[in-house]
């Protein structure tokens, strides 16, 4: 699967776009913007761009009303396929969000439900009671996400509904050459429904990548060879920030090696889960680190440890930005033009680096030294070996372990490296060191 190997970089269109936040019905071609944003995603060196929702929609994306048509605030389809173009031609792939769980009260099957009540074919697409009543007063109760009734919960358990959604998919593959989706809230989706898709997208496209949005729970429930090929890794994502904030690097040591490490219990060995230092949904990395000198080791820490890396737009340059009510654009801010700065020349080395190492992209992983202020790990496949070193501390430090033996280089610095039993760490340091 290629999505193993590569690094995602997550936008969120109708911020990024500068759309208003409730569709005004005015179509204009904002989505052109990714055009120009094509080259820099290729020269930043990342594989696939990750788009959260584009598709007619009655507010913020995720209340969809119409799943063949990208939304008027955003442009046509014919701006978007000229987009998949040409982020195909910068070696972008094309990941969309999927929002199969619920659809807006804009979406045209439910409106056909409120105009004709029992009489609407459609009645049956969603979970509905005509013995109640809901907060619109529409006459009828449903099931809305989460108590979220602007969220009309869809019922996946109908066939019609699976069938309207598949024919959907394969509308997108065929006339934007999309090469995978993000599930949202997959943890709410119907297993069964998510069996279909693997199967229909594979026989569509062998390699169509299905990643799940996961917050809790056993990830292999639903990433396995019937359902999903990953899913976001939300427990190293706190593990990431909080081992930093509370100068506790034995916390996101412990997650590393709960769910990759060598021993039997170890649960997620050989998977590739999504990771991340921020997305739409959280306060991004450069607001929730108290010491902003650990914002590039958190990077180093994100693209040495097991998964697959997902950047989130702007948070490569430093980007601020915390989780606010009511306040969607706190997250998901308009850009005119990327600003590269430091981090994103570091960050575009650490890609260069992940993509080119098959330990960093497959390898198992080990500890070898955690203390609350560092963490040296191993990362180790059939071909390569390499350790991984990162030093919180604005001190010096000298790691000490039996199994600091060898020659290698730093691929960060290019400098040789010669250990006997120690390896010399800066003040706030991430080493990659490839072993001869």
């Amino acid at each position: 699967m290629w999505a193993y190997n590569g690094v995602f970089y997550q936008i969120y269109p109708i911020g990024f776009c500068g759309a208003p936040l409730h569709n005004d019905g005015v179509c204009v071609s904002r989505i052109r913007k990714l055009i120009d944003w094509s080259e820099y995603l290729g020269e930043l060196g990342v594989t696939s761009i990750l788009l959260n929702p584009i598709f007619e929609s009655d507010n913020h994306g995720y209340d969809t009303r119409d799943f063949k048509s990208i939304d008027c605030r955003l442009g046509t389809n014919e701006d978007f396929a000229d987009v998949c173009k040409s982020l195909h031609e910068n070696g972008v792939k094309i990941v969309l969000d999927g929002v199969f769980n619920h659809v807006g009260r804009g979406f045209w099957a439910f409106k056909d439900v409120q105009e004709k009540c029992w009489d609407s074919p459609y009645k049956d697409w969603f979970h509905i009671s005509f013995d109640g009543n809901s907060c619109y007063n529409d006459g009828f109760w449903y099931e809305g996400w989460e108590g979220h009734f602007e969220l009309v919960k869809l019922n996946l358990q109908n066939p019609a509904v699976a069938d309207y959604l598949l024919e959907c998919v394969k509308f997108w593959i065929e006339t934007f050459d999309i090469d995978g989706l993000r599930l949202d809230v997959a943890y709410s989706l119907d297993h069964d429904f998510m069996k279909r898709l693997r199967s229909y997208t594979q026989k569509l496209k062998s390699d169509f990548a299905l990643i799940g949005e996961v917050l809790f729970g056993d990830y292999n429930i639903i990433v396995n060879d019937e359902m999903l090929h990953s899913c976001t890794n939300y427990e190293c994502y706190k593990g990431l920030f909080s081992s930093f904030n509370c100068m506790n690097m034995f916390e996101i040591a412990h997650s590393l090696h709960r769910q990759f490490g060598a021993d039997q219990w170890c649960i997620y060995r050989g998977k590739h889960l999504m990771t991340f230092a921020d997305n739409h949904d959280v306060t991004r990395l450069a607001s929730i680190l108290t010491n902003k000198e650990h914002i590039p080791l958190a990077y180093g820490m994100l693209f040495g440890m097991p998964g697959v890396p997902c950047l989130y737009y702007g948070s490569e340059w430093t980007q601020p930005g915390e989780k606010a009510p009511d306040n969607d654009y706190a997250l998901r801010p308009c850009f005119e033009e990327p600003e590269p700065n430091e981090l994103t020349d570091f960050i575009k080395k650490l890609i260069s680096i992940r993509e080119n190492s098959d330990a960093l992209c497959n390898g198992d992983y080990k500890n070898i030294v955690i203390q609350n202020h560092q963490l040296v790990f191993e990362r180790c496949s059939a071909n390569e070996r390499i350790i991984v070193a990162v030093n919180a501390a604005d001190y010096p430090y000298t790691a000490c372990h039996q199994e600091l033996l060898g020659e290698g280089a730093d691929l960060i610095t290019g400098q040789e490296v010669k250990l006997e039993g120690q390896l010399n760490l800066p003040p706030y340091s991430v080493s990659y060191i490839k072993m001869n």
